[in-house]
């Protein structure tokens, strides 16, 4: 599916109060990844053998909490990204790997400490005919042994219109054959494949296109899962004046808070800093949002920063890690030159973001920092800093010169470790914190310093 399929917009209605029965698991939404380690990778279109090695190699070792794979499920052929977002059966046979390569994935990605997180492409299925991935050969509302014609919606004809919610949940994504949601058979047949991931293991999932999907459809789905759903987290991006808005879906659990990115790049690219200070007003409550830089969609359609943009991106990303709104979710994806191109086929390619030295330290710091308030907020152009209560302290400068500034960090007095610092290694760049927790230092151009109560000399 094309940048434009996922980034197109994704919907709802209010779930309503017992409106279903209660499943055997039944109990408050889940949002925010559980536990102290609530940071996410998301391995945007790694094989599952690879993201098992990133997970013992890099993930776990960092304190990741998370690992967002890319769709399981068959899918069409074709070199292009978009084919994993279009499924024709719901069997483990896409690109990324088979049912035994999921299974040993998430077996070792759990032994690394780092749980999986599935996305899920149930709003659709495919835009043509054809054979897939797995050998199934289907036809647009003809899928052997998962769905047939009289499962999909009656509308046949392309959204067109986002402020109408009838079209926007009813129709079809750029021709995509567009699931009746609202059927309990369908809804069945949904919650027994998320049940069968929930088997193998996955923690929890990200729902593609849920925006195109009532709310009160999706638990739905939730309430005839045999297996607690876990962590679960909605695709749903803002349009100013569209019918289906992001809040309507936080009733399910977490929501992808897509201005976060949008509001970073604004800031980043517009020469002043001081604006992120109140990220999260006009935003969805942090408690229910996930924040990200920037995903698969967003850095193909401009409308976020990019690992194009340097020391920009990882800056934004160490932003992202260090402020308290929302659970954040580091976007680690691949090369690309035109906006279709397919995953690389070989280890050359890949951005590697969650292995930046920079970012995993950001990560120690975030599960160290916890839900600490933000505080000794100096910003000035370029330059941003600010604490995190008495167990943090971060400075970033995206200026193309020195920041030499005395800051207050917070801190007890002591030597720290930068752990943003861009050598990575163990401490080797060290700071002093003062008495009354003041910082002299000199942040380099496109560098940070972060410093926690967890990584000291």
């Amino acid at each position: 599916m094309r940048a434009r399929l996922i980034g197109a917009g994704t919907a709802g209605v209010l779930a309503v109060s017992g409106l279903f029965a209660a499943a055997p698991w039944q109990s408050e939404a889940e949002a925010a990844p559980p536990g102290e380690k609530a940071v996410t990778a998301t391995l945007f279109e790694r094989p599952f053998s690879e993201v098992a090695k990133e997970c013992g190699d890099t993930l776990g070792p960092a304190g990741y909490g998370y690992v967002e794979v890319s769709p399981a499920t068959e899918h069409i052929e074709g070199d292009q990204w978009w084919t994993s977002y279009q499924p024709v059966s719901y069997q483990i046979a896409g690109r990324l790997g088979d049912r035994a390569a999921f299974e040993s994935m998430v077996s070792a990605c759990e032994s690394a400490g780092v749980k999986v997180i599935a996305d899920a492409v149930i709003n659709h299925m495919s835009a043509g005919s054809g054979t897939g991935t797995g050998g199934t050969e289907y036809s647009k509302y003809e899928y052997p042994g998962t769905f047939q014609d009289g499962d999909f919606h009656g509308c046949r004809e392309d959204i067109s219109d986002y402020t109408d919610r009838e079209q926007v949940q009813n129709c079809e994504l750029v021709g995509l054959a567009d699931l009746d949601t609202g059927n309990e058979q369908v809804q069945a047949k949904i919650a027994a494949y998320l049940d069968d991931l929930r088997s193998l293991g996955v923690a929890g999932f990200r729902i593609d296109a849920a925006k195109h999907m009532a709310a009160s459809d999706i638990e739905g789905i939730k309430s005839k899962m045999s297996e607690d759903p876990g962590y679960w987290v909605s695709e749903v991006i803002y349009g100013d004046g569209e019918a289906v808005q992001p809040d309507e879906y936080t009733g399910l659990g977490d929501v992808d808070e897509f201005r976060f990115g949008t509001h970073v790049k604004s800031a980043f690219q517009g020469g002043d800093l001081g604006g992120l200070r109140d990220i999260g007003e006009g935003k969805l409550e942090s408690g229910k949002a996930r924040g990200f830089v920037d995903n698969w969609d967003t850095e193909r359609n401009g409308s976020t920063l990019t690992y194009k943009d340097g020391s920009a991106h990882t800056l934004a990303n160490v932003f992202l890690l260090a402020h308290p709104y929302g659970s954040p979710n580091v976007y680690s994806g691949y090369e690309f030159e035109d906006k279709d191109t397919g995953p690389p086929s070989g280890g050359e390619g890949w951005t590697n973001v969650h292995a930046k030295p920079e970012i995993t330290g950001m990560v120690g710091f975030h599960n160290t920092v916890g839900d600490a308030e933000l505080g000794d907020w100096w910003s000035e152009g370029a330059g941003l800093a600010f604490s995190r209560g008495d167990s943090g302290f971060v400075a970033l400068n995206n200026g193309d010169g020195e920041l030499s500034q005395t800051f207050t960090s917070g801190l007890p007095a002591g030597t720290y470790c930068n752990v943003a610092a861009s050598s990575g290694g163990d401490c080797e760049q060290t700071v002093e914190v003062g008495e009354g927790g003041s910082v002299e230092a000199t942040v380099p151009p496109g560098g940070a310093i972060a410093l926690h109560t967890g990584a000291t000399a």
